[in-house]
């Protein structure tokens, strides 16, 4: 996917480009800048003392030497002050500088640590917020995959409001259900055996002893050759492509083809092998990615993965999460992949 979010050292990422966030004199002190100037020599430090500085907000590009990427993108980020002294402006140019150098120098792939979050005490979630938006416009016109680097959950907290709701939801739709009752460890094994023998007695007594009720009931298929035998064909009835289902939802919508797999957080790769080729399967998360760009509800989003042989259900910990999120129509990728994270689940987009 075009926004990816990992954890991996950035000195050894191999992609075309790594951000090093520096100071205004590209001068190493410390923390990433110090680590990237390490691994990749000193014939960076040699080459960062030529470029005359590196203004708050702006960005400047060398060779990588060293590193396993082609170039360092350096770029001074603004120290944390609370929030009224232009620091937002300032930490979104220079996510744009960057990208705009790594466009210039015919980039497809580069990382980005979030700038200024380490001893400039930039808060660190608001620093992803940051990043995710102005990587996320930028890479709404452009072709680029984007990795950005993220250590811990504290640069992925979630507000208040939708971590309770999400805490709510999981209690009346999963803790009860799978957590507590037949699957709880302190009912005994014995009893649950006992359930188990009675529940396949039931079944099979009521199987044994209905009627075949009426003529607006089929006949029960308890008695062998009670039914007549149907062709494979006959047999299989296969609904809509996936493809077909979400082009005909796309036009619905009144959107265009960018603007969905752009919106879904997929690249352009994907999107063509999933309309080109008919063999080809996306996999739950893409599908449920379509799912959130088109806005559907949570019918239609059942309906939409069931033509790949999914669904949401409720014996798993992440589609409970995202069957709240549609259901209280949160359709932002990324909201969606905070909540994923906070709960350790696999997120849409990253591979965390």
């Amino acid at each position: 996917m075009p926004l990816q979010i990992i954890r991996q050292d950035i000195t050894k990422i191999s992609c075309d480009a790594i951000v090093n966030p520096s100071n205004t004199h590209l001068y190493p002190t410390g923390g990433t800048d110090l680590a990237i100037h390490k691994a990749a020599g000193k014939k960076l430090f040699d080459e960062c003392q030529k470029l005359g500085g590196c203004a708050t907000g702006t960005a400047k590009i060398t060779p990588a030497f060293n590193l396993p990427c082609k170039y360092v993108i350096h770029t001074s980020g603004p120290v944390w002050h609370g929030g009224d002294y232009g620091e937002t402006e300032l930490l979104i140019s220079c996510y744009k500088e960057c990208l705009k150098l790594a466009k210039e120098n015919n980039c497809e792939t580069v990382a980005f640590p979030l700038i200024s979050s380490g001893t400039y005490g930039y808060p660190k979630d608001k620093v992803l917020k940051i990043a995710i938006n102005t990587i996320s416009t930028f890479l709404f016109d452009n072709e680029m995959i984007v990795y950005l680097l993220v250590y811990d959950k504290k640069s992925y907290e979630l507000s208040e409001k939708l971590f309770s709701g999400i805490e709510s939801y999981i209690d009346d739709n999963y803790v009860e259900r799978y957590a507590g009752g037949f699957f709880n460890a302190s009912f005994s094994r014995k009893k649950r055996l006992s359930i188990e023998v009675d529940y396949s007695r039931v079944m099979s007594d009521a199987c044994m002893s209905a009627p075949c009720i009426e003529e607006n009931f089929a006949p029960m298929p308890c008695a062998v050759g009670s039914t007549p035998k149907q062709s494979l064909e006959d047999f299989i009835k296969l609904d809509e492509s996936f493809a077909l289902k979400l082009i005909k939802l796309i036009d619905a919508k009144g959107m265009s083809d960018v603007q969905c797999y752009k919106k879904a957080n997929v690249s352009k790769q994907t999107w063509h092998k999933l309309m080109t080729d008919k063999h080809y399967k996306p996999n739950k998360k893409t599908a449920i990615s379509f799912a959130v760009a088109l806005e559907l509800s949570l019918d239609e989003t059942q309906n939409l993965l069931s033509s790949v042989g999914f669904i949401l259900s409720d014996s798993s910990l992440f589609d409970v999460i995202i069957k709240y999120c549609l259901e209280n129509k949160i359709y932002n990728v990324f909201e969606i992949d905070s909540a994923l994270f906070k709960y350790d689940q696999e997120t849409l987009f990253s591979t965390i």
